[in-house]
């Protein structure tokens, strides 16, 4: 695994300073109330803030994508963000406008003042190059009120956005608290694993996880991989045992893509031999092979989960990736459930990746039982897959500029 050169907190003079904080507090909200869902995240972030009590913290993070039920302003956040930290934390409904640079020219030593979902700005959902954007209006209007960029965005890493690589490019950054602590623990993890490697990716994010899957196995981070959520339905589609629409955005490419994969490494990846779907509200597991073609996939079935299973206690290292159902619906816990079970019972080094699946080994009491617990997801992966993100190396970047 890479080694990061890079700055921490602790090599930066930050008191009195004012300092933008890049966090990630994207956190699972619930569809049908619009309520946050869990704040792992949230008191992720309140541990660099902490850290920074003699500083002006402004704290930036985005929250959904365009278009989804989870895209929405910051206003919860901030108040659960004031729970957390038990004091104050202002909160403006502007980004890089002039409501959001007044209030940032009025803060304190020791104030804390969150900016609105980042991805209200357009820009904000673009990638750049550092140097191009470094020169985006958010970071032209902003980075002449800050004295220094902090990046404890791990579950961005992988987004070459301008709160990422923007600032970074301008100021003298260094990496939060969660950062370090993450690249600390994954340093210490790759020490000590051994093989066989199995990585049971689920959950939504099929793009993320198809662009790492090819890298994972050959540079032998994937001796096996197990399939579920969203993911599952692709490949199952792409096995011929899946015949209606999965209903995700570019389904023909991601369909392709993965039988190019099953055919370059076709001993490799496990698909759900039965699946859980819906009748009355009720689970209802069904054979592959006897599925509705019309009838929407919720969870990997019983026979899946044993095979899974026994996969993953006789492996050396289990690293796993978003959810294989959802979990949050009553009676579709039970794929979530077991196979995190399975990760807490295995001798092997054991790695659990994102904030839903987080959530869940919460809720099941099993997260002290894991040896890594990391509330990334697309980043984590693409990160173990050897891929080289934009938040690594902006960190890296910085040191050199600053002698380190």
């Amino acid at each position: 695994m890479v080694q990061v050169k890079m700055l921490t907190m602790d090599d930066l003079q930050l008191e009195g300073k004012t300092v933008f904080l890049r966090v990630d507090m994207n956190t699972p909200i619930h569809p049908a109330t619009g309520e946050l869902m869990e704040l792992s995240r949230i008191n992720e972030a309140a541990i660099s803030i902490r850290d920074l009590g003699a500083s002006k913290v402004v704290v930036a993070s985005h929250q959904g994508r365009v278009g989804r039920y989870d895209y929405t302003p910051m206003a919860q956040h901030a108040k659960a963000l004031s729970s957390v930290l038990n004091k104050d934390v202002k909160y403006v409904e502007d980004i890089s406008g002039p409501t959001a640079r007044s209030a940032i020219k009025e803060l304190n030593n020791g104030d804390v003042l969150l900016l609105d979902n980042l991805r209200f700005l357009a820009e904000e959902t673009m990638e750049f190059s550092p140097e191009d954007a470094s020169k985006t209006v958010f970071v032209q209007r902003l980075y002449k009120h800050f004295d220094a960029c902090v990046l404890d965005a791990f579950p961005t890493a992988h987004r070459a956005h301008p709160s990422i690589v923007g600032f970074s490019y301008l100021l003298p950054t260094c990496a939060g608290r969660v950062v370090a602590k993450e690249l600390k623990a994954l340093a210490r993890l790759s020490s000590v694993e051994k093989g066989p490697y199995t990585t049971v990716l689920g959950g939504a994010k099929v793009s993320d996880r198809l662009e790492a899957i090819d890298t994972l196995i050959e540079n032998k981070r994937a001796d096996k991989v197990l399939l579920g959520g969203l993911l599952a339905s692709v490949f199952l589609k792409a096995a011929g045992k899946l015949k209606g629409k999965i209903g995700v955005d570019g389904e023909e490419k991601y369909v392709n893509k993965a039988k190019g994969l099953m055919q370059q490494f076709p001993s490799t990846f496990e698909i759900p031999v039965d699946v859980a779907t819906a009748k009355n509200s009720e689970r209802l597991e069904v054979n592959v092979e006897d599925m509705d073609d019309n009838s929407p996939v919720f969870d990997i079935g019983s026979k899946t989960i044993d095979h899974y299973s026994r996969i993953i206690r006789s492996s050396g290292t289990v690293f796993m990736s978003g959810p294989p159902g959802l979990f949050e619906r009553p009676g579709f816990s039970i794929g979530t459930e077991n196979l995190l079970k399975a990760m807490s019972s295995s001798l092997g080094t054991t790695i659990v990746s994102g904030g839903h699946l987080t959530a869940a080994l919460q809720r099941f009491g099993i997260k002290d039982w894991i040896d890594h617990v990391s509330t990334s997801g697309g980043a984590l992966v693409l990160f173990l897959a050897g891929k080289r993100l934009p938040l690594i190396e902006a960190l890296e970047r910085s040191a050199r500029r600053q002698g380190k």
